[in-house]
């Protein structure tokens, strides 16, 4: 999909919320009455809306890593296509699960000396990019190490020198080496090179990457880039709940539930369109509809029916209008007269301290609610190791 200038303005990235702790934010936010902001933060995490770019030569190991990135497979409905052809082309792929995460295949950084790094950058509209991954398979070339001296000088964080191998190579630490040799030699200090295997992002360096993402990243941006990848490890499941926890909070305080927001109690359907929102957010973050599960059992080799069975939770099979109406209305009859004054304090404004049936019903539900989708997604993950390490004992 080609994006055409014209168009180009729709994706500029704004940050709605930059603060270091999101919930805090989001809670200050409430505070001041500034309803926006937190609808803001409930959209923005609900379409994951991040552009990321790849640059680097066009391979078949950069396209790959953009189909890994999106949870696509070669051979799958939606893959990156490899281009045969090095072409100037800008190219953005969006997620088919979700269509605000956008990667762009950047144009090939031109190898010609003199190089002027500012030309190249202006000319992909660099600055717009959450986050950059500038490629390569052998060793940096002198114009992409150009462009990482350049991004320094202008403070961009978050820029990552990923060096794409094959599992199969056992010479790594040479090539990192290598890598780190050229790019030192030319002036490129303190650089981290990430090894990573573009057909399984879960191994080598591919996880160390996220966790330094996760330290420059707006969190708002770091919780929508989790809510969009794909379920690699149970790690990354258990971070997902975390950005979830997050969008939660956000949802039940706009259900109508904190005495903060003008309209006392909205009506249940409200709610539950809300909820079911959030939730198909998860069913699809976790991976957890039967297209992904699919997806998984062909890239592991493996039947999807046994895992499909591993799915307990009605929610991770599909998100029914019936089946949240019915967790909702169940927390709702509960009785929250004793509901911990501490965990009050923790989830709403200061001075907003008697948390409402649809505030506290919405809350509990969808954590619940996420806890059981995200039982299934580790135990589908621990299955698919499992027979990986049987597989390996075998042969």
């Amino acid at each position: 999909m080609l994006v055409d200038e014209d168009k180009e303005d729709i994706y500029e990235m704004v940050d709605v919320l930059k603060g270091v702790n999101l919930l805090e934010t989001l809670k200050d936010s409430m505070e001041h009455n500034n309803l926006s902001e937190v609808k803001d933060a409930v959209e923005d995490l609900l379409i994951s809306r991040l552009n990321l770019a790849v640059a680097g030569e066009r391979s078949v190991e950069k396209t790959t890593f953009i189909n890994s990135l999106h949870g696509i497979p070669a051979g799958d409905e939606g893959v990156v296509p490899s281009s045969s052809v090095a072409t100037e082309d800008l190219r953005c792929y969006p997620n088919p699960a979700h269509p605000d995460f956008r990667m762009w295949d950047l144009p090939p950084i031109p190898i010609v000396t003199p190089f002027d790094p500012d030309v190249y950058m202006d000319a992909v509209k660099f600055l717009r990019y959450n986050v950059v991954f500038l490629t390569f398979t052998k060793t940096p070339s002198p114009s992409l190490v150009s462009v990482v001296l350049r991004a320094h000088a202008l403070q961009i964080r978050t820029v990552y020198l990923t060096l794409l191998v094959s599992g199969k190579n056992q010479d790594l630490d040479s090539k990192r080496r290598a890598s780190m040799d050229a790019l030192t030699s030319q002036g490129v200090t303190q650089a981290k090179v990430y090894l990573v295997n573009p057909s399984s992002l879960e191994t080598l360096d591919f996880p160390a990457l996220l966790e330094d993402l996760a330290k420059e990243l707006p969190e708002i941006r770091w919780y929508a880039l989790l809510m969009a990848l794909p379920t690699l490890t149970p790690a990354l499941v258990i971070q997902k709940k975390e950005a979830f926890g997050a969008l939660v909070w956000a949802a039940a305080s706009l259900s109508g539930g904190v005495s903060t927001i003008p309209v006392p109690f909205v009506a249940s359907a409200v709610d539950s369109s809300v909820a079911v929102r959030v939730l198909c957010k998860a069913q699809a973050s976790l991976c957890l509809d039967d297209a992904s599960v699919e997806r998984l059992a062909r890239q592991r080799g493996l039947e999807p029916g046994p895992l499909k069975a591993l799915r307990v939770c009605p929610l991770s099979v599909e998100v029914t209008k019936a089946e949240v109406k019915r967790r909702l209305a169940s927390v709702a009859e509960k009785d929250w007269s004793s509901f911990s004054s501490r965990l009050v304090q923790m989830a709403v404004p200061r001075h907003a301290r008697s948390v409402g049936r649809s505030f506290t019903a919405m809350l509990h539900a969808l954590n619940a609610a996420i806890d059981d989708m995200a039982s299934d997604a580790e135990k589908i993950l621990n299955f698919c190791s499992e027979r990986a390490k049987d597989c390996r004992l075998s042969c």
